[in-house]
């Protein structure tokens, strides 16, 4: 009895410590597991923050993370609510960020993206429909008593009205208003601004002002324009939620897809179901009928039918057996089929298409940073144009009743959000709708970079063309051939997979092999050095190889074999330069291959400008003098000798066969074998370019109307609240008009100069 009764008089009791102590140990501890290590060596993690509200909330966290010396970049998603962290040491410890991120007043947590809609229940959407209901019930009452003070009821009929009114809006704006209250209440409490601080004001102000008149017996009490305004408010809230959840749909439908777990062979040949994070590569997996590929796979037994349309776009499903490389996000159709882990979850196809979706909206292009920009500004100059509004009108008229009324006014209807919401939403959107189309997009930015584009740059072998052949020629010599496949299969070109191909005999074994972009293989065997690549790089070490065709294979001091080979065009190849060229953009080829290669697929493309021979070297030293000339150039190339090239263009795209390297300098990759998600990426980039711009003149126009209008009077708080919430509502409507873009292969018409031409 003598410890129950000391329950609220003493401190909490030494288990109550240990239990906090503990929970909070256990949250340090899964904070510092969430950290990803990236290949140069720097770790990245995403955070949740629950509490961002707009541009300025943005700009605050981006501003504070990246003064940091621990972190290298951060860079902030407002429609997914999360930051992703990039920090400058793997074994950084991520809590010192998140505590950085409390003090700022956003409450952090780690975040898997591939886990965003683990729980189905939309919490945020329950509650706000709440606090509508809530809000619009008291409207609904308070309007109707209202209805009988307009219409004539005074003296004491009227104050009776009055205080039933105060007793109805009181609790309603206590509870309707936590959306508004919190939010305001945990910027004050760390020394800030942001956009619910105005609003929160104008609710309290209203509300405060009518039960002054109520207590003293005036005749004007607005508890029905406080009421209502909180709902319309609400309102306009509930319907951006909605439509931001639209606008994120292309992640969360890719996270919805990612398995959580796989069944894993033990060493005893037995199936074990382990979570993903418990499946290292090199391990067998078994992958069941009607089953999503859970990672990057290679299948070792088993033959089924898959269907791609998730990482190609493919309607169509094709068979799968084995050797065949399946992409996680792969649907297993009919058969059961064991195969080898190739990549860890984290580093999986479906995995980098989720976090190139997610990064969609945290581009820095010239619209973001005006933007966030004005969001940074707007809280100090709203709060500062209501003062003066209030002071100017009590100086005007004497009436302070009124004169806050309009000031309540201009706090409310003055809205960052459109302004906030042009650039990431309309990204947003254009990134699900490449997505769906076969297209990633890594960077917001790159889309605002496509779209400026005058010139496109195509390297030849694996871009232009795929499904190369080869033929080889000199001597019979069985030696020749198992050494030059033993090269080739060290190579990820085309030309090297179509030696590799070509050759039937098994390859021989090869002491140490380097691929040197741009020129070829080089290796050992039995102590002799090999040479597989270009003919003037081979014959450095043997002069059988002077004179000869690319490519050519040699010994050293050696004899030397030839390869003839032939290639076919990349579906949607010809029609992709006719596109380009009817919207007036030239187009060039930069390739490493003979001239007369080079020519004959420029010739069957209609490609006046070609050069060819060039090393990685020359491909970097074109675009740049493209670029100081005046180019903004879009380059499409896929080998590993592209890859310094496609970092040093203005834009570059790479299809999805293209080398690691390849794929992670390139801006876009587009998923399917057809070159058409060339042109159709670029008519996207058009049109979002376009949305954005007209997005930034809606916002503008607004904010350039409606403030004068309530400044002057004219406004009053429920047509503000109005005002505000369907300005934020027409940009989000507008950008979701890029989901009627065209898709790869077709061609719509487009404006140009004032006449119609294909785009």
């Amino acid at each position: 009895m003598d410890g129950v009764s000391g329950i609220g008089t003493h401190p909490r009791t030494s288990s109550d410590d240990i239990f906090q102590s503990s929970s909070h140990a256990w949250r340090e501890a899964e904070a510092r597991t969430a950290v990803r290590m990236l290949s140069n060596g720097r770790g990245q993690c995403v955070l949740s923050i629950p509490d961002l509200r707009c541009g300025g909330c943005v700009a605050t966290i981006e501003r504070a993370l990246n003064a940091r010396p621990d972190v290298a970049s951060a860079r902030v998603n407002l429609t997914l609510k999360q930051a992703v962290v990039t920090f400058a040491n793997a074994d950084t410890d991520p809590n010192a960020v998140i505590s950085a991120l409390a003090l700022l007043g956003y409450p952090a947590i780690p975040a898997d993206v591939a886990q965003l809609e683990e729980d189905n229940t939309d919490n945020i959407g329950r509650g706000l429909l709440r606090a509508i209901a809530v809000a619009g019930f008291g409207a609904m009452n308070i309007m109707i008593l209202s209805v009988a003070v307009w219409s004539g009821a005074a003296g004491e009929t009227r104050d009776t009205f009055h205080l039933i009114s105060a007793l109805i809006a009181i609790p309603v704006v206590v509870y309707a208003g936590q959306p508004f209250f919190r939010s305001a209440f945990q910027a004050l409490r760390v020394r800030r601004l942001n956009m619910d601080v105005p609003i929160a004001v104008a609710v309290v102000l209203a509300l405060a002002l009518s039960l002054v008149e109520t207590m003293r017996g005036g005749e004007q009490a607005f508890f029905d324009a406080a009421v209502t305004l909180l709902f319309f408010l609400l309102s306009g809230r509930y319907l951006d939620h909605l439509m931001r959840e639209r606008a994120r749909s292309a992640v969360s439908g890719l996270a919805r897809l990612s398995p959580r777990g796989a069944m894993l062979r033990q060493s005893d040949g037995t199936p074990t179901y382990v979570p993903l994070s418990s499946i290292a590569p090199g391990a067998i997996i078994t992958i069941g009928r009607d089953e999503r590929v859970p990672v990057d796979v290679r299948i070792t037994s088993g033959f089924t039918d898959l269907d791609r349309s998730l990482v190609t776009g493919e309607a169509m499903p094709v068979p799968g057996g084995f050797g065949d490389t399946l992409d996680a996000g792969t649907l297993n159709l009919t058969g059961a089929v064991e195969a080898e882990v190739l990549r860890s979850a984290d580093e999986s196809f479906l995995a980098q298409m989720i976090r190139m979706q997610s990064d969609a909206e945290t581009g820095r292009g010239t619209y973001v940073r005006i933007a966030d920009r004005a969001a940074r500004l707007y809280a100090p100059v709203v709060h500062l144009l209501a003062l003066v509004t209030f002071i100017g009108w009590v100086l005007a008229t004497g009436d302070w009743h009124t004169s806050a009324f309009v000031a309540i006014s201009v706090l409310i209807i003055t809205c960052p959000c459109a302004l906030g919401l042009a650039v990431p939403v309309a990204h947003v959107v254009a990134s699900g709708r490449l997505m769906r189309m076969g297209i990633l997009m890594k960077d917001g930015s790159a889309l605002e970079r496509l779209a400026d584009i005058d010139c496109v740059v195509f390297d030849k072998t694996g871009t232009l063309t795929m499904g190369t052949s080869a033929v080889g020629f000199g001597p019979d010599d069985p030696a020749l051939r198992t050494a030059a496949k033993a090269l080739a299969l060290k190579s990820v070109h085309p030309a090297a997979r179509a030696i590799a191909l070509s050759i039937a005999e098994l390859p021989c074994q090869l002491d140490d092999a380097i691929e040197v972009p741009g020129f070829g293989v080089a290796g050992c065997i039995g102590g002799r050095a090999v040479r597989l690549g270009r003919a003037d790089w081979v014959a450095d070490i043997s002069v059988h190889a002077k004179g000869r065709a690319s490519p050519v294979f040699a010994f050293a001091d050696g004899p030397a074999m030839s390869f003839d080979l032939t290639e076919a065009l990349r579906p949607g190849a010809v029609d992709a330069i006719k596109s380009f060229a009817a919207a007036g953009i030239p187009v060039a080829m930069l390739s490493g291959d003979i001239a007369a290669r080079a020519n004959s697929i420029a010739n069957q493309l209609d490609i006046a400008d070609v050069k060819s021979g060039k090393t990685p070297a020359d491909k970097i030293a074109a675009l740049n003098a493209m670029r100081n000339n005046g180019f903004r150039a879009l380059m499409v190339g896929d080998g590993l000798n592209d890859a310094a090239a496609l970092a040093a263009a203005h834009v570059s795209m790479a299809p999805s066969s293209a080398s690691d390297a390849g794929r992670t300098a390139a801006d876009f990759i587009f998923l399917r074998d057809g070159l058409d998600a060339v042109p159709a990426a670029w008519r996207m980039a058009r049109d979002t370019s376009r949305i954005v711009r007209q997005n930034f003149a809606l916002a503008i126009a607004y904010n350039c109307i409606a403030i004068p209008l309530a400044m002057a009077g004219l406004v009053t708080p429920l047509i503000a609240a109005i005002a505000m919430s369907a300005s934020s509502l027409l940009v989000i409507g507008n950008a979701l008009r890029l989901n009627r873009a065209a898709k790869p292969g077709q061609t719509p018409v487009s404006r140009v100069g004032g006449s119609e031409v294909p785009a």
